[in-house]
């Protein structure tokens, strides 16, 4: 879609039209594994990702997601993928060779966290460091002369840690590198990191872009150069594609994913500083509340903060087990940026540790802010924590 209408058209029009067929006004689900082929075949190129061929290169319902989401965070291509794993995994594989050298932020999804630190390393020899990206002297600090990728999550899972996104990019360019930013917890309605400077951003489509924890999806948006690489060498070849039946879903999703947004945000604003508040609460960290380390960096490059609280109570592995247990509406669950407020409390064990900060090592609560009442939330936390 062009530029020149707003986000929230965007969100209902990229990507739709009307089918051919029936005239219907929305695209149907079209769950085919093969596609009728030209009448002569004999010079098709069979892993051509633009031809509708077959599934595991590309299909209908993949393409209108991908000119969706392109079109929303204001890049000229999009390839989708199975999962938001499978997504950042196409990046690294595509875009990392036999000693390459990757700058990645320490505090990050438990999958990146594993492929940098022990799978690519010691299958393919690649090099990572992991700092503290928020911290701009560290991501210098670790450059190589073989740096070929800056990694960056923000806000970052679990801890909500904030990078600046355009001062890294700087840094990024003055060494060739490429900047590749996952931007899952801001969703494109908050944060736009391609407008910031970032050469790719990754989101999970799982959490916050479908929104209703019905389906499973991964997306890099960027130059088409770079995405067509990605397409090619990845997506063909590694075939973590996307369902068609999940496809349409997460399109579906998205026509409401401003107003979504705007809901998580403004209850989790108000639940942040419910929770600061409270005298059983050890800490709180939600990049909205100005006692957030990164609450500047974040004012600058969102524009609103998202539906992630982390926090930790004044109590024991155990106390922390019965505040969860005894909550009634949030539900213990992982995965985040659903309908419904799911809650999970990590304990102190966690193998990423000693990269969080001091107040996360004892153990910490995610909690995902959902669409119910912002009252009726806040209360829940209250009779849980009244029983401990």
């Amino acid at each position: 879609m062009k530029d020149g209408v707003s986000f929230k058209t965007k969100c209902v029009h990229a990507g739709n039209g009307i089918d051919k067929e029936t005239g219907a006004i929305r695209r149907p689900i079209i769950m085919a594994n093969s596609y009728r082929l030209p009448e002569d075949a004999s010079n098709l190129n069979w892993s051509d990702t633009n031809l509708l061929i077959y599934t595991r290169n590309t299909s209908a319902n993949q393409i209108y997601l991908q000119e969706k989401l392109a079109s929303l965070e204001g890049g000229e291509d999009c390839v989708v993928l199975a999962s938001g794993v499978a997504a950042i995994s196409s990046v690294l594989f595509t875009f990392l060779n036999k000693n390459s050298h990757v700058i990645c932020s320490n505090v990050s999804y438990i999958a990146v966290y594993r492929l940098l630190n022990e799978l690519f390393p010691e299958k393919y020899g690649i090099k990572a460091n992991l700092v503290d990206t928020s911290n701009l002297d560290e991501v210098k600090k670790a450059i190589r002369p073989n740096t070929r990728l800056i990694h960056v999550e923000t806000p970052g899972n679990p801890t909500t840690r904030i990078s600046d996104i355009a001062e890294i990019s700087k840094i990024a360019k003055s060494i060739g590198a490429l900047l590749t930013v996952d931007s899952t917890f801001a969703s494109p309605y908050l944060q736009q990191p391609l407008k910031l400077g970032a050469d790719l951003v990754i989101h999970s489509l799982t959490k916050y872009i479908n929104g209703h924890g019905d389906a499973m999806g991964g997306a890099v948006i960027g130059k088409k150069e770079l995405i067509d690489k990605i397409k090619r060498q990845a997506m063909v070849n590694l075939g973590g594609v996307i369902s068609p039946f999940n496809a349409w879903l997460i399109m579906r999703g998205i026509v409401t994913l401003p107003f979504r947004m705007k809901q998580h945000s403004k209850s989790a604003l108000k639940i942040a500083q419910f929770l600061e508040s409270h005298p059983k609460v050890r800490f709180v960290a939600y990049p909205g509340l100005e006692s957030h380390p990164q609450h500047h960096i974040a004012k600058k490059q969102m524009t609103m903060f998202s539906g992630i609280i982390s926090f930790g109570l004044k109590t024991d592995v155990d106390g922390h087990n019965k505040f969860i247990n005894s909550l009634k509406l949030i539900i213990p669950a992982v995965s985040l940026g659903h309908d419904e407020s799911l809650i999970v409390y990590t304990g102190p064990n966690d193998e990423r540790n000693h990269f969080y900060p001091e107040e996360f090592r004892n153990g910490h609560i995610r909690f995902s802010v959902g669409l119910e009442d912002t009252e009726d939330i806040i209360n829940d936390l209250k009779q849980a924590l009244d029983k401990i």
